[in-house]
C-alpha cells in the first residue's frame, strides 16, 4: 500500500499510535522495541534496544537503570534518536530529539505496575558494571528478595523514566523497486509541518 493510498495523519504522534497498533494487530514481536542512540563521552555514538512504554504529546517514555551507559550518553548530550523497525510490514519511524527524565510520580508508577521480580531486578543489578560471574547477580537478588519478603518493593532512586520529546519524526514504508515512501514531520514553535522525502 502507498503512502498516498490511506489517510495519513497530519499529527505524527497520531500517526504514530496507528502504526504501533498495525504492528500490535499483525503480532510483531515486541512492537514497543526501539533503539534508542546517544553519544557517549568520547564522542562514539551508542545505541541499544528498549520498550518504549508510553507515547503522548509529551513524547516516548521508555525505563531504565540511571546509572548505565546510556544514562550517561544522554547526560554528554540530550541529542538522541530513537528508531522503531516493523520489519514484517516493511516500516520504519525515525525520532530525533531531547531527552530527559521523567518525574518521580511517573516512575513510580510504572514501578508499581511492574512484576515483583522485575522489582527485586532493577535493585540487583549494577548495571554496565563490570562483575566477577553470574553469581553475583543471584547473591544480590536473593539478598533484595529476602529484604523486601513482607512489603511492597520500593523504587530504588537510581532506576526511572526517560521521555524523548521530538523535534522530527520520518515514517518510512518500503515498496517495489526500492521507491520507498517517507514522510517528515519536523516540529518548529510547536507546529509540525510534513514533507515527502526521496527514498
Amino acid at each position: 500500500m502507498y503512502l498516498d493510498d490511506f489517510p495519513f495523519d497530519v499529527d505524527p504522534i497520531l500517526q504514530f499510535k496507528k502504526w504501533h497498533q498495525d504492528a500490535t494487530t499483525e503480532g510483531i514481536h515486541e512492537p514497543d522495541a526501539a533503539v534508542i542512540s546517544g553519544i557517549n563521552e568520547d564522542n562514539f555514538p551508542t545505541s541499544r534496544f528498549v520498550l518504549v512504554r508510553r507515547v503522548d504529546e509529551e513524547g516516548f517514555m521508555f525505563f531504565t537503570n540511571y546509572q548505565s551507559d546510556k544514562a550517561a550518553s544522554f547526560q554528554n548530550s540530550p541529542n538522541v534518536s530513537l528508531t522503531f523497525g516493523w520489519l514484517p510490514m516493511e516500516r520504519q519511524v525515525r525520532i530525533l530529539g531531547t531527552i530527559e527524565k521523567a518525574s518521580a510520580k511517573e516512575s513510580d508508577e510504572y514501578f508499581a505496575s511492574r512484576p515483583r521480580g522485575h522489582q527485586i531486578g532493577a535493585w540487583s543489578s549494577p548495571q554496565s558494571k563490570t562483575i566477577n560471574d553470574r553469581s553475583v547477580l543471584v547473591e544480590q537478588y536473593e539478598h533484595y528478595e529476602n529484604k523486601f519478603a513482607d512489603i511492597e518493593v520500593p523504587r530504588p532512586s537510581h532506576w526511572g523514566g526517560y521521555r524523548v520529546r521530538p523535534s522530527s519524526i520520518e515514517f518510512w514504508q518500503g515498496q517495489r523497486d526500492r521507491l520507498h515512501d517517507r514522510f517528515l514531520f519536523a516540529k518548529s514553535k510547536e507546529v509540525w509541518s510534513v514533507e515527502r522525502l526521496a527514498p
